[in-house]
């Protein structure tokens, strides 16, 4: 994710960052200014501006100007929403995360280093692979640090939904805790509300990156805004000539921008610059759940901030 001074927008204007939209369609407005100057020309060459059907195709832009922008404001909102709503879950997998570390401090004597650990390494393991699993990553099992010579964090198959496996292995060692009375029953049902966030928030991840925009409303916002851009210089001809060339490619590049802006942040799990920080938020939750539970400390729970 691009971090930057919101109240800084002088430098915005003349600097273009690798994720800008100029750039992407940089080929496409070469083209689009070579088709207008191409149209312009002939209209004034071959005198298409006297006729009267072609000067009266600027009232179609004027009508369809209110129908295209309404659809790109809905498109861009509901894209927006989806990587909002992405935000918001992985906050919650953050705050989800430290409630259960330090409820599992409390209920796990200071001495118990060894189980401490476990839960350390297994509530920091998931975080990273739902990171992983979201970008459709190889997942190194190496990368969460358990102990696999520990019978108890053993996965039992690396190669299938390691998110799901790492949550049973929590609930595993929690039902186990509960059978040798480290935890009275009412602790651990305590436990339970974290324990089913985790998956919760694992699907509701899993359904924003599976269930993209519908692809008839996308592939007509495309061909709205190509259409449109494309009959522009018809009607520019004779009441603005040449000029009308730089108009179009700019009006070209505004309408494609928002659409293109709009396809980068429905999808908040792919990698983009504008993407969420969702490696960033992991290791934000590994290291909080470390200090907590193999500090054995509560008092550095203040000092903890995402």
């Amino acid at each position: 994710m691009i971090q930057y001074n919101p109240k800084d927008w002088f430098t915005f204007i003349f600097r273009f960052h690798k994720a800008d939209t100029f750039r992407k369609l940089l080929p496409l407005l070469a083209g689009m200014a070579v088709y207008s100057t191409l149209i312009i020309y002939l209209e004034i060459r071959l005198s298409w501006v006297n006729d009267l059907h072609v000067q009266n195709i600027i009232q179609m832009h004027s009508l369809l100007g209110f129908a295209i922008s309404i659809m790109l404001v809905f498109r861009t909102n509901t894209a927006y929403d989806r990587w909002w709503e992405a935000r918001r879950w992985w906050g919650t997998l953050v705050n989800n995360s430290r409630n259960l570390a330090i409820k599992l401090s409390t209920y796990i004597p200071e001495e118990d280093q060894k189980l401490r650990l476990r839960f350390s390494k297994a509530i920091g393991a998931f975080a990273l692979a739902l990171h992983k699993h979201l970008r459709k990553e190889t997942i190194r099992m190496e990368l969460f640090e358990l102990d696999e010579d520990d019978p108890v964090m053993k996965l039992h198959d690396q190669d299938r939904h390691v998110p799901a496996q790492l949550t049973e292995l929590i609930a595993r060692i929690v039902n186990r805790m509960r059978k040798e009375h480290t935890i009275s029953p009412e602790q651990f049902l305590a436990l339970n509300n974290e324990l089913s966030n985790f998956m919760e928030i694992c699907g509701a991840c899993e359904r924003i990156k599976n269930t993209p925009i519908p692809f008839s409303y996308s592939g007509f916002i495309k061909k709205f805004v190509f259409f449109y851009v494309m009959t522009l210089p018809f009607g520019f001809g004779k009441s603005l000539g040449y000029i009308g060339v730089p108009v179009v490619v700019f009006i070209f590049y505004v309408l494609a921008s928002l659409e293109l802006i709009a396809e980068e942040i429905e999808d908040p799990f792919s990698g983009d610059e504008n993407d969420l920080p969702t490696e960033k938020l992991a290791e934000v939750i590994r290291e909080h759940v470390k200090i907590i539970l193999e500090r054995g400390s509560s008092q550095q729970v203040g000092k903890l901030a995402c």
